[in-house]
């Protein structure tokens, strides 16, 4: 069964993978007014159809969860329990990403946002088979100030729970630019980088995210497909690639399962990994994930325990965790 099957997790948003039953009981414990409190009628508003018109369709689901995210209590909660879901389906580890701006709209410090982000993690920790760590998310929509606020307000918090930086929400063209000196600052502190890039049309904006900000890891990349010197420079530097195949139909990168590119580049030596990108909005999970790989786009055991390899080596954790998360595959 592939529920079974241990699972790594390196792309996954916090405020897309609320449970929608906790959006509306956060909702009536703290008076927030949301159109519906019918499970259903919040589904329908959360979960992106697979049928979206664009990424920014997709992205207009996350207003309703980030409702639901401005208190420390209920982002300790919203975390421990996505940790929580991810260990039940064993998932042994899982880094998680969030923009702590988005989490300060009632008063919130940054410093509060993401120490309640780590207490949550800690919580699943202590409970489940389970370990994991925190990327933030600097909104590109946003000016690179704000993006040098949170690199300043995570930076107590690097190695005790946030490892990442990254860059997200709406792609344009040559974006890695106007953020070159925040995540320049970023790295010199420590942070390790991985970029949202390639996940619309912009091949050339994978390259930009490893030459001008030094990413290790890229958020997609599907469309370094249409940029020869993307693609090379990936495989040469054993970039690897987070890709999240329902989110990418949803999203209008990939027209179906079987066009995904994913089997592609990993058949060409470029490391993958999987991921669901948003649990909620994609309505999906890694069982599912995984199920994608085995039976729409082909892949065999002996290459998910490849995929699973490559994705232990380039996660932002320490040796140790790397060799405990290898003892489950052998």
């Amino acid at each position: 069964m592939l529920i079974k099957l241990p699972k790594i997790e390196l792309h996954c948003h916090l405020d897309g993978s609320l449970r929608p039953e906790t959006i509306i009981d956060i909702a009536k414990k703290e008076g927030i007014n949301l159109f519906s409190f019918d499970i259903e009628k919040v589904m329908e508003s959360v979960v992106a159809p697979l049928d979206c018109e664009s990424l920014d369709e997709y992205l207009e689901r996350f207003a309703i969860p980030n409702k639901v995210m401005q208190s420390k209590e209920s982002l300790r909660r919203i975390t421990f329990e996505l940790f929580e879901d991810a260990a039940k389906e064993n998932v042994k580890y899982m880094e998680v990403r969030f923009a702590p701006l988005l989490h300060t709209l009632k008063g919130l410090t940054v410093d509060e946002v993401i120490e309640s982000v780590i207490q949550g993690l800690k919580d699943a920790e202590k409970e489940y088979d389970i370990k994991g760590n925190i990327i933030l998310g600097c909104m590109r929509i946003a000016n690179e100030d704000k993006a040098f606020e949170v690199v300043e307000g995570g930076k107590r918090f690097l190695n005790k729970g946030v490892v990442g930086i990254d860059l997200c929400a709406s792609e344009i063209k040559g974006f890695a630019h106007e953020f070159k000196n925040a995540i320049g600052l970023a790295r010199e502190y420590g942070y390790r980088v991985t970029i949202h890039a390639g996940e619309t049309g912009i091949g050339e904006n994978v390259l930009d995210a490893i030459e001008v900000l030094g990413a290790e890891r890229i958020g997609h990349g599907v469309y370094i497909k249409n940029c020869k010197e993307a693609y090379k420079l990936v495989k040469d530097r054993n970039i690897l690639l987070e890709m999240c195949p329902t989110s990418n139909i949803q999203t209008k990168a990939v027209e179906s399962y079987e066009e995904h590119p994913f089997y592609d580049f990993y058949k060409a030596g470029i490391k993958v990994s999987v991921n669901t990108d948003n649990r909620t909005v994609s309505n999906t999970d890694m069982t599912n994930e995984c199920e994608v790989l085995f039976e729409k786009i082909g892949i065999t055991k002996e290459d998910y325990k490849k995929i699973y390899l490559d994705s232990v080596d380039s996660a932002f954790t320490d040796e140790d965790t790397k060799n405990w998360l290898k003892e489950f595959i052998k």
